[in-house]
């Protein structure tokens, strides 16, 4: 009986783990999109919307939330870096809700866009 109770423990912590794994890596998908949407929306003739915006858009879809984003409008043609943290919330047994964080970062330059 103490064996199938362990055996038991130690069969959901494994679950728990490759669940938390698993949300890391949609937590990591999400933020490269978020990023990437972010950097195109923070040239304003390339978006129809604030950076922000499209960040927290692509989070969503992702089933994520933005949590910050380091994404400044820039009319320039100067290339720019953008960075965007989201969260995920998930439900993990044994240990209940647990947000899971990832961060990413996404380059765009206007010139190659534009093709010069």
């Amino acid at each position: 009986m103490a064996m199938a109770a362990l055996l038991l423990v130690v069969a959901t912590g494994v679950v728990s783990m490759a669940m938390v794994l698993a949300g890391r890596a949609q937590a990591s998908n999400a933020a490269d999109a978020a990023a990437l949407a972010a950097a195109v929306a923070s040239y304003p003739p390339a978006s129809q919307t604030t950076p922000s915006a499209a960040a927290g858009s692509m989070a969503r879809h992702n089933g994520a939330a933005v949590v910050t984003c380091a994404c400044p409008v820039d009319g320039s043609l100067s290339a720019r870096v953008v960075e965007v943290v989201v969260e995920l919330p998930m439900e993990v047994p044994l240990f209940g809700e647990v947000l899971v964080r990832s961060s990413a970062r996404a380059e765009f330059d206007p010139l190659l866009w534009l093709g010069r």
